[in-house]
């Protein structure tokens, strides 16, 4: 029947019952089952080719509730026949090839051909079977017709759900009542379009080994009814009532397969998770800061105990036991005998009480060598401010294209790149003052100039050896790079001859200008760019440590220029000698000509170089000078450690005092002197000057050490 010819009515199974004698012989048990329905126009149908296989969805049947029992007459024959007619419409609905034969259409008693079709022993048509969802096997004997619900699937597959209605469905026991009387049927409705998701696929058959369900007899209840698309398809059709709206189908069940899914999706993250949190702790960054088990850093045991230290270095007390005369001279009995010491002065002195412990001939002027130096440095102390810097600049010069090198007397300025150091610490460097002019100037200086006129006089004294210089000393400029020292990393290497050409030409290089030989900058001119050495403390530093005749020379100078003496050798020495004398010391015997002690025409006693060290090691507050000379102490070589005394105190007479001695040395040609402080073994601090003239160097220097040893391992009581 084409599609758009539907039957008012619901195409419902055929409830009347065949009384053929020839069905009933050949099909027993099949009760009022319709075997055949008549076709229109009196003709019969020809047998109709069963589907091998039935749609995957089996019909499902719903019982229709009990009615009370009342005598209605049967239906008329001609209502049977119009519904044989409507029964045998669906079918040829149902099969195209039917729907083609001719012989259909011609060939007559259609109903003794269609009973015959199937096999021996069942009953009705294959196609009826297959309308009212009978799947037994043919070959099967019939079973009585007692009906019990099929077995529920385990599971339907996927892609196609199980609607609701039939998971619903009440599994009962059916039987045939011949007094049932027939349910009224239902006016015919509309059908309701279907949801997408219910409808049904493709007819693909039922695998063999799966046991078709049982049908209960269509005498006992009605099933549900189809709906017969255009292309032969059959899907279960929703029942309404006449004035309800079809109801909404519910949702169907989430497949078990996207469960599957979804769990191993879950459980493919929490694997992941836990890799990632196992790789992690197996840092050793993060198991240490966790604390871990494995972690690289945990300790192995338990924590050790805190060792017990005992200071070898103490501060010197104040209270403890002071030393006497006798025990001193006996402390210095043997080694003030050397005869390696030739002619020896010196002095022991406590500075707790200013009290003289051991005395030869220590106001005898000697030749001081370098321990000259103390004088010199100690009268910068008592002038100038401890935190000066010695600055560097760059002014403008005559003409727009020109700038003046200020020279302004620091001689540690270094010529090293920035970011490389030079034997002074905290030196400025000339890197520095290049950008600041460049910056300053906008790169237009073509021509630059030196001032020197800081300093006056000859660049060496007389006293000086011809050789002294470039080899121990510069020649002494306001202005060079790095001490004028060949190599800046290397304290003993040789000087440049010309400190100051070496200077400008080096600054006129990296600036990209020509030198243009000395001048003096004006007073008001406009400063491009200056740098500062390190504070004055820290170059007297420098110099005690390494012994540095440049840089004594230098700041001798800044004590002249700051008093108004002038910037000479002999306005150095005059100066050191006038505030020396003004600060209550005494220079009976003194003759000084340089700052350095290069010059072999000073002389000194042994006696002033004990009274500047017994101040400087003086208690707080007792003296005002010996907070100006504190940093007097602080420069002094450590014997055995640091700046001239690193190589010494190693021999064993000498060894008790590595660590403990402190002192500025002094030498030259028959030259040995040696003034310091010393920690006893008391805790008390001994101030000790020690003066050899006429000595080899060696075992002078070596003779002087075993004296000053011997200081620190007695008691001296």
């Amino acid at each position: 029947m084409p599609h758009d010819q539907e039957p008012d009515q619901p195409l419902w199974p055929s409830d009347d019952s065949d009384t053929s004698d020839k069905a009933e012989a050949s099909t027993p048990g099949e009760g009022g089952r319709t075997a055949q329905l008549p076709v229109p126009d009196g003709q019969r149908t020809s047998q109709l080719p069963v589907p091998p296989r039935l749609p995957e969805s089996p019909t499902v049947w719903v019982p229709h509730p009990a009615q009370p029992k009342r005598a209605t007459p049967s239906p008329a024959p001609q209502d049977n026949q119009q519904e044989r007619s409507r029964q045998g419409d669906l079918r040829d609905s149902l099969s195209p090839e039917r729907q083609g034969s001719p012989q259909a259409a011609s060939s007559p008693g259609g109903g003794q051909q269609d009973r015959a079709a199937p096999t021996a022993g069942q009953g009705g048509s294959a196609q009826d079977r297959a309308r009212q969802g009978d799947l037994r096997d043919p070959r099967q004997p019939d079973r009585p017709q007692e009906w019990s619900p099929p077995a529920r699937s385990p599971q339907p597959a996927p892609d196609r759900p199980v609607p609701d209605w039939q998971q619903d469905a009440p599994t009962q026991q059916w039987h045939q009542d011949p007094n049932q009387e027939w349910p009224q049927a239902r006016p015919a409705q509309p059908y309701p379009a279907r949801p997408p998701q219910q409808r049904s696929q493709p007819f693909q058959p039922p695998q063999q080994s799966q046991q078709p369900p049982q049908i209960p007899p269509a005498s006992t209840v009605h099933v549900q009814p189809m709906r017969v698309e255009p292309n032969g398809e059959v899907h279960a059709a929703e029942q309404v009532s006449g004035d309800e709206p079809p109801s909404t189908p519910p949702a169907p069940p989430t497949p078990p397969g996207r469960r599957k899914r979804r769990g191993l999706v879950f459980g493919g993250l929490a694997l992941v998770l836990v890799i990632a949190l196992g790789v992690a702790s197996a840092l050793p960054y993060v198991s240490n800061r966790l604390g871990l088990p494995w972690a690289p850093n945990l300790p192995k045991g338990p924590a050790p105990q805190p060792a017990v230290v005992n200071l070898a270095l103490k501060a010197p007390s104040p209270s403890a036991p002071t030393p006497t005369a006798s025990g001193v001279a006996a402390a210095l009995a043997g080694p003030a005998t050397s005869p390696d010491l030739a002619t020896l002065t010196g002095t022991v002195l406590d500075p707790a009480t200013g009290t003289t412990l051991w005395d030869r001939n220590s106001g005898q002027p000697l030749t001081p060598a370098s321990t000259t130096k103390l004088l010199t440095l100690s009268a910068a102390l008592l002038t100038l401010d401890q935190g000066m810097q010695l600055t560097t600049k760059v002014v403008a010069g005559a003409t727009p294209d020109t700038a003046i090198l200020v020279a302004g007397g620091d001689p540690t300025l270094s010529g090293l790149p920035d970011g490389q150091s030079s034997i002074y610490p905290g030196a400025a460097h000339l890197d520095d003052l290049v950008a600041q002019v460049k910056q300053a100037s906008g790169g237009t200086i073509k021509k630059v100039q030196i001032d020197l006129s800081l300093y006056s006089g000859p660049q060496t004294p007389s006293g000086w050896d011809p050789g002294d210089a470039p080899q121990y000393a510069a020649a002494i400029v306001p202005g060079m790079l790095d001490a004028g020292l060949t190599d800046p990393s290397n304290e003993e290497s040789m000087r440049v001859a010309n400190p100051a050409q070496n200077l400008l030409q080096a600054f006129a290089q990296r600036l990209g200008a020509t030198a243009a030989g000395t001048t003096v900058a004006p007073k008001d001119a406009q400063v491009l760019g200056q740098v500062s050495s390190a504070p004055l403390t820290e170059l007297i530093d420098n110099t005690l440590e390494m012994s540095d005749n440049t840089l004594a020379e230098m700041i001798g100078r800044q004590t002249a220029i700051a008093t108004g003496a002038p910037p000479t050798f002999d306005g150095v020495a005059a100066t050191t000698m006038k505030v020396l004398s003004q600060n209550g010391f005494d220079l009976t015997g003194v003759q000084v000509h340089d700052g350095s002690g290069l010059s072999s025409t000073n002389k000194v006693p042994a006696r002033l170089l004990a009274q500047l060290l017994g101040v400087a090691a003086g208690p707080d507050g007792k003296d005002p000078r010996t907070a100006k000379l504190r940093p007097l102490l602080e420069g002094l070589p450590v014997a055995g450690g640091s700046g001239t005394l690193a190589v010494r105190y190693g021999a064993p007479n000498s060894v008790a005092g590595k660590g403990w001695v402190r002192a500025k040395t002094g030498t030259l040609n028959g030259v040995n002197t040696l003034a310091g402080v010393v920690l006893d073994s008391d805790n008390r601090v001994l101030v000790f000057a020690l003066m050899s003239n006429g000595s080899a160097q060696d075992p002078g220097r070596a003779a002087l050490d075993v004296m000053a040893a011997a200081l620190r391992g007695c008691g001296c009581r």
